[in-house]
């Protein structure tokens, strides 16, 4: 079984396969994928800010900070 949740539901430390990215807007989604968040990339959340927006993510040996609108739109499959 496949425990499939948004990225911005994991907690600092977990890991998770990026599955596909929930949105319509052409120009959002090539802008999460010039980030590096393509389908398949192992993603780690890194930090998350105090007031929850935005996340530190580690993901292709970088870390990326990513607005929290964003993330929401990221369905991942929690591997750790």
């Amino acid at each position: 079984m496949r425990d499939i949740q948004t990225l911005d539901q994991l907690k600092i430390g977990q890991k998770a396969r990026v599955l596909r990215i929930n949105n319509d807007n052409p120009a959002l989604k090539q802008r999460l994928l010039d980030m590096g968040i393509t389908t398949g990339v192992i993603v780690k959340v890194n930090k998350i800010s105090p007031l929850g927006d935005p996340f530190c993510l580690e993901l292709r040996n970088y870390r990326l900070l990513v607005r929290r609108a964003d993330v929401e739109l990221v369905e991942v499959e929690v591997i750790l």
